[in-house]
């Protein structure tokens, strides 16, 4: 029997309705706290070194850059989450947030709350910026406004989120009396939110036809994400709106595929669905003309960064991240945690993944505005949905090791599969590492030999 292949397709395209959708705060960093990494650079172990053509063609086009300007920002992108990681775990709860700058993304600023961290933070590679909140508080903030907007369903005030470049959170309202009294309802410090008044109402991007489409209940289309496994299992993640737990999936050419094993959506916009041995999970996701365009991990992409999508209706776009952990209210409810961006979509690219360089970072979720005069879009990061599920992200990992150069595993806590925040610990062959950058551990990035991920306490 031929197999056919379950590959990251382009959107999700659904009759689901309107949805668009120590004290270690005490101690001063040194630039001990933050010594160079030995080993792989963090590009050649994201693959960043080794881009697809259709991630630089992309690049070039969507964010006017030359062939060696798209490479040497995807470079720097993948250098710079290290080096962020690695400050963020020195400065402790004065971390204000860090980001990228510039046409190749060759800056980085790296916030602190207190202006004796700034030597540490430059002898660590980075800009230092001074500000008032740190992160944690900025997050607290934000907090309050999401529960306030779910009591007054928050369709006037649909959007929030933590600027780190700013130093505040922004709340996108339909009318600035709108913003203000989400505020008031927050009883949260007015000083330390930003309003942006805008008539954009973000919906999910469906109603298209187009793409590697599947069929729910023979009803509702959507497309495939990216490809995982849950043990010997195979199957994909997409958008939470395409289906519920239960429902049925056939494939692109109709043929039966699979069957939903969880989804949740709204609160957060992720689901899964389970195939059939007909089916092989593939590491690969759709480029310009429908070329592969290869997922070697889950490594999250910082502010500022490049980001790529698929979609059936508009294609491969790139475009750049603007802020992670936004909370966006669609009709349906409200969901929290995607990460917004500047990469254009329309109606029918939803469901679609991103990628920055090689690396998975979300399904489309929803957004506002087009492909014509230009939108915003907001996408479900993987790393949770990978976490919710217990799914392992389906990669190749020969773009992300040296053959011949990966030791035999050594006992300790970290494990092939979990998920990782920064900040975590581990310990491995009898040695604790800590966390630089969130991301879901492949097998051949075992802590010893992946200094671009983890840092040896």
């Amino acid at each position: 029997m031929a197999r056919r292949h379950v590959g990251a397709g382009c959107a999700v395209l659904t009759v689901l309705g309107s949805l668009v959708l120590a004290n270690p705060s005490q101690a001063t960093a040194t630039a001990s706290s933050v010594p160079p990494a030995d080993g792989p650079s963090a590009a050649r172990t994201l693959g960043a070194d080794r881009p697809s053509a259709e991630v630089l063609h992309a690049l070039r086009r969507d964010l006017g850059l030359t062939a060696a300007q798209a490479r040497q920002r995807l470079t720097n992108e993948a250098e710079a989450g290290t080096r962020a990681g690695r400050l963020h775990n020195a400065l402790g709860t004065r971390f204000a947030g860090a980001w990228v700058h510039g046409k190749t993304s060759a800056g980085l600023t790296v916030a602190t709350t207190d202006k004796a961290d700034v030597a540490a933070i430059e002898a660590g590679g980075a800009d230092a910026k001074v500000v008032k909140v740190a992160l944690a508080d900025l997050r607290s903030v934000k907090t309050k406004l999401d529960k306030a907007a779910a009591v007054t369903k928050g369709r006037q005030t649909p959007v929030r989120y933590v600027d780190i470049r700013n130093n505040r959170v922004t709340v996108q309202a339909t009318s600035r009396a709108a913003a203000d009294a989400l505020v008031k309802a927050a009883k949260v410090d007015r000083t330390r939110v930003a309003v942006k008044v805008s008539k954009d109402q973000p919906r999910a991007l469906y109603d298209i036809t187009g793409g590697d489409a599947y069929y729910i209940n023979d009803e509702a289309r959507c497309s495939v994400g990216f490809s995982v496994t849950k043990g010997e299992q195979q199957g994909f993640v997409s958008a939470g709106h395409c289906g519920s737990k239960g429902d049925t999936t056939t494939g692109y050419n109709q043929v039966a595929q699979g069957t939903f094993q969880d989804s949740v959506f709204p609160g957060h916009d992720y689901s899964w669905v389970a195939t059939n041995d007909d089916w092989t999970a593939t590491p690969h996701v759709k480029g310009e003309g429908g070329a592969d365009v290869t997922v070697s991990g889950s490594v999250e992409a910082l502010v500022g960064a490049s980001v790529c999508r698929s979609g059936s209706t508009t294609g491969w776009h790139c475009g750049t991240i603007e802020e992670h952990d936004t909370s966006v209210t669609y009709p349906e409810g409200t969901v929290d945690g995607v990460t917004r961006t500047t990469v254009c979509a329309e109606p029918g690219d939803s469901g679609g993944p991103y990628v920055s360089g090689s690396q998975a970072q979300g399904v489309t979720s929803g957004g506002s505005g087009d492909c014509t005069s230009g939108g915003t879009t907001y996408y479900q990061p993987v790393n949770p949905a990978l976490s919710a599920f217990g799914l392992t992200l389906t990669t190749d990992t020969a773009t992300t090791e040296t053959p011949g150069t990966t030791p035999e595993p050594q006992s300790g806590t970290w494990a092939a599969g979990a998920v990782y925040d920064v900040g975590a610990k581990v310990t491995y062959g009898g040695v604790t590492y800590v966390c630089l950058q969130p991301h879901q551990a492949q097998g051949a990035w075992q802590p010893a030999t992946t200094p671009a991920l983890w840092q040896k306490v």
